[in-house]
C-alpha cells in the first residue's frame, strides 16, 4: 500500500487530550478557541468497529459511549467470511477491524489497512512479550509453528507491503487478546485423566468425538491428535507440505469412514450444546464455550496437554481510509480498548489481555488471581454477564497465565498451502 501524505499515520499522533492541552488545532481555525472547534468537531464524530461476537458486545460499546466524546459503533458479522468480504469489498465501510492470527496473511500488502507508528499506541511498553519480541517473560522463544504472534506484528516499513520478523517502529495493530485453547473434555462421561492429544483419536471414544469445521483450527487440533498417536509426523505441523497435507487427511478420513467423528461444529452454540448435551465426550473447544457449560451445571473442563496447548491470538487494526481527526478519533478508541475495561470484561470469558496490568485495576483480587494467577477462587467467580460461573475454592484448568500461555505447541494458523488444504479439507468433510 502506497499512502499520501495526507493518510500517512505521524509518528506520535496526538489524541483528543493532547490537542486540548496545547491548543495545536488553533491554527485551523482562528475564530475559535481550539477547545471548542474540537468539541463542535468531535461530537458528529463516528467510529464503526466491525468484528465477531467475541469483541463486539453491547455492553462494551456502551462503555466506550460514555468515556469518548464521539460515538463508536459495533457490528457484529455473522461469520469470518462476511466480515473479510465486507473488509475486501467495502472497505468504507468500516474505521477499525478486529480479526484473528488465521487470516492476518490475507491482508498485507492489499492496501485497505493502515500501520500505526509505535508512539501512536499508549501502552506497548507494558505489552506482553509474546507480541513484542516474539518470547515469554523468561526471555525464552515462543513456539513458531503456525501463526505465532511475531509472524504478524510488525511490518517492514510505512507501505505496510510486508510483515517484518523483527521489530520495527511500524505496527500491523494493537494486539488485543489471546489464549491457550485444548480439548473440552467431559470428565463425568470419561471417567479418567485426559492429557495428551492423542486422546481425540482413541477408538475408545469413537463417535463421542467433535471438530471444528474450519481448517484454521480443526486441522491444528487434528494434527496435535495425529503427531501424538504417532500416526503422522511433521516438520511445522503449523505450515504443512503438499506431503504432509495429504497424509494428515488420508490418516483423517480413515477415522472418519470408521465412525470416530461425531459431528463437525461451526459456531460457538454449536460448540455448547454438543459438550452439554453429552453428545461428544471430546472435542475441539473454545474457552468462552467450556464457560458456558459450566453455567449450565454441566461438568467441563479444559486442562492442558502434554504436547502444548494451541494458541491464538486477536488483533485491531485501523483501515486504510482515515485520516485527520477522524483517524485520531479511531486510535483513542483503540487505545481505550486496551486501557483495561473492556480487556476485564472480555478476561471473565478466559481470555487473556495483551496489557495485564491495565486489566488488573479493574478486576477484583478474587477475579485476578483465577483467571490470571492460577490461584483458587475466594468467592464464587462470575461471568461477564453476572451468571455465576465457579464456586469458592476451584482453580482454573491449567493455572496461571504463563502456565498455559508459556506452553504453546502449535499456533492457529494459515499455512503457506492454504487453497490446497482447504481443497482436501473438504475431501475430508464430504468423505
Amino acid at each position: 500500500m502506497t499512502q499520501t501524505d495526507k493518510t500517512k499515520p505521524k509518528a506520535g499522533g496526538l489524541s483528543r487530550r493532547s490537542v486540548l492541552k496545547s491548543g495545536a488545532a488553533a491554527a485551523a481555525a482562528s475564530a475559535f478557541p481550539a477547545p471548542m472547534l474540537w468539541a463542535q468537531n468531535i461530537k458528529d464524530i463516528k467510529i464503526v468497529h466491525v468484528g465477531q461476537s467475541y469483541s463486539t458486545i453491547p455492553n462494551i460499546a456502551e462503555k466506550a459511549n460514555e468515556d469518548l466524546d464521539f460515538t463508536v459503533e459495533m457490528q457484529t458479522a455473522p461469520d469470518l467470511t462476511t466480515q473479510v468480504n465486507r473488509m475486501l469489498s467495502q472497505p468504507k465501510s468500516l474505521d477499525v477491524t478486529d480479526v484473528g492470527n488465521t487470516t492476518l496473511k490475507y491482508y498485507v500488502g492489499r492496501g485497505f489497512l493502515q500501520p500505526l507508528n509505535v508512539s501512536e499506541y499508549k501502552y506497548w511498553d507494558k505489552t506482553v512479550p509474546l507480541f513484542t519480541s516474539g518470547t515469554y517473560p523468561s526471555g525464552e522463544k515462543a513456539s513458531m509453528q503456525g501463526y505465532a504472534p511475531i509472524k504478524a506484528q510488525y511490518y517492514t516499513g510505512p507501505d505496510a507491503m510486508e510483515y517484518s520478523l523483527e521489530p520495527t517502529e511500524w505496527l500491523v495493530g494493537m494486539p488485543l487478546y489471546y489464549n491457550a485453547d485444548t480439548l473440552g473434555i467431559r470428565p463425568d462421561l470419561i471417567g479418567r485423566p485426559i492429557d495428551s492429544w492423542a486422546e481425540l483419536l482413541n477408538p475408545e471414544f469413537s463417535g463421542k468425538v467433535a471438530l471444528q469445521d474450519g481448517t484454521g483450527v480443526g486441522v491444528p487440533d487434528a494434527a496435535m491428535a495425529l503427531e501424538a498417536m504417532g500416526d503422522v509426523s511433521y516438520v511445522d505441523k503449523g505450515n504443512m507440505t503438499r506431503e504432509e497435507i495429504d497424509k494428515t487427511i488420508e490418516k483423517l478420513i480413515e477415522y472418519k469412514r470408521d465412525g470416530h467423528f461425531r459431528s463437525f461444529w461451526t459456531n460457538f452454540d454449536q460448540s455448547v450444546q454438543l459438550m452439554a448435551s453429552g453428545e461428544v465426550v471430546l472435542q475441539s473447544m473454545w474457552s468462552p464455550a467450556v464457560t458456558e457449560v459450566r453455567t449450565r451445571g454441566v461438568e467441563c473442563v479444559y486442562n492442558g496437554m502434554k504436547e502444548g496447548y494451541r494458541g491464538w491470538y486477536i488483533m485491531m487494526m485501523p483501515m486504510a481510509h482515515l485520516e485527520g481527526l477522524k483517524r485520531e478519533c479511531a486510535i483513542e478508541y483503540m487505545n481505550w480498548y486496551n486501557s483495561g475495561w473492556a480487556g476485564a470484561f472480555i478476561s471473565r470469558q478466559g481470555f487473556y489481555n495483551s496489557v495485564p496490568e491495565n486489566v488488573k485495576s479493574h478486576m477484583t483480587e478474587n477475579e485476578y488471581g483465577y483467571w490470571y494467577e492460577g490461584k483458587p477462587a475466594t468467592e464464587a467467580v462470575l461471568n461477564p454477564f453476572g451468571k455465576v460461573m465457579e464456586e469458592a475454592g476451584v482453580v482454573r484448568d491449567g493455572g496461571a497465565l504463563w502456565d498455559r500461555m508459556g506452553n504453546i505447541g502449535i499456533w492457529n494458523t494459515l499455512m503457506d498451502e492454504d487453497r490446497y488444504l482447504v481443497r482436501r479439507w473438504q475431501d475430508f468433510l464430504a468423505a
